[in-house]
């Protein structure tokens, strides 16, 4: 039996429910916005370390209920590909693994609350949001990861309102600087959930789903994909240029352009789901690689002024 498809017991199978080649998608933007902090002043390790931990929580949690409601509408059985698997091939009951992800949410929200007292109240609002949009993602009559959308609220999400949130809570207040720089780790926590739908297309349609993937075909998602993913770079070379922010130290995440490139060519290559799966790895790869050194290259600007 292969790798992907393999009965995992103990630690093993709550880390494999949790999926964590997806949990860069909630650290990430944590990192580019306390780095964008530190561009106008000093940040607070206490209200990262607690800011790294609701998000990963709540990523964490979001693919659970993932688990649970695609097993519940019959997505997922034995033969998928790439999923957690806890419940079909592990054997954790549907409800254990709700029960987890609902203890998840509530440990974020206690987290939450000592952000919100640290900075402002009005964050426990947006915090709210974010966990409405992961429940119902999956969750509810008309799941986000049904529509053409899934892709844009991911992104936006974890990507766009965890940067902005992040930068606040250090700095008190917003900025057109990290707003930019979201865009690009917006884009590839986006990319992340469209290469899902890419390995999945086949079994989508059957299922009635009209992902962007479905409605466009596998070939335009991928073209997309690709036109996306240089679009993040060009974002990095307008920032790099700017009068007021600028810094050649942002060109760092160049040393990661060859990981998109890699993934679109093993995209357009396969088209069974375990074809698939290896293009899928290199997609988050990539958006830990280019976030890290985001992060990094905002952080050397900030300490060095250049």
């Amino acid at each position: 039996m292969s790798e992907h498809l393999a009965t995992q017991t103990g630690f093993k199978k709550y880390y494999h429910l949790m999926r964590p080649h997806t949990l860069t998608a909630s650290f990430v933007p944590v990192l580019v916005g306390t780095a964008a902090a530190k561009v106008f002043g000093d940040i607070r390790l206490d209200l990262l370390i607690v800011m790294l931990i609701a998000c990963l929580l709540i990523q964490a949690a979001t693919n659970m209920f993932n688990e649970y409601f695609d097993y519940k509408r019959g997505l997922d059985d034995h033969t998928s590909v790439g999923i957690g698997g806890a419940i079909v091939r592990n054997g954790m009951s549907p409800k254990s693994v709700y029960n987890l992800a609902v203890a998840f949410y509530i440990i974020a929200a206690i987290l939450g609350l000592y952000i919100c007292w640290q900075s402002s109240w009005l964050i426990l609002l947006v915090g709210i949001i974010c966990m409405a949009v992961g429940y119902f993602y999956t969750g509810g009559p008309v799941p986000i990861s049904w529509t053409p959308f899934g892709e844009i609220f991911a992104g936006f999400f974890m990507g766009f309102v965890i940067i902005m949130i992040t930068f606040y809570i250090h700095t008190g207040h917003l900025s057109v600087y990290p707003a930019v720089l979201s865009i690009p780790v917006s884009i590839n926590i986006g990319m992340i959930n469209m290469a899902n739908n890419i390995r999945d297309h086949v079994k989508d349609k059957i299922s009635g789903r009209k992902t962007f993937v479905i409605l466009v075909g596998k070939n335009i998602a991928i073209i997309t994909m690709a036109i996306l993913y240089a679009l993040s770079f060009i974002i990095i070379l307008y920032v790099t240029f700017t009068k007021d922010y600028g810094s050649l130290f942002l060109l760092i995440v160049f040393l990661s352009a060859n990981l998109p490139i890699k993934a679109v060519r093993r995209f357009f290559k396969g088209d069974k789901p375990i074809e698939l799966m290896p293009a899928m790895k290199v997609t988050g790869q990539f958006n830990t690689v280019f976030g890290f050194l985001l992060a990094i290259g905002i952080y050397l600007s900030a300490i060095t002024g250049i």
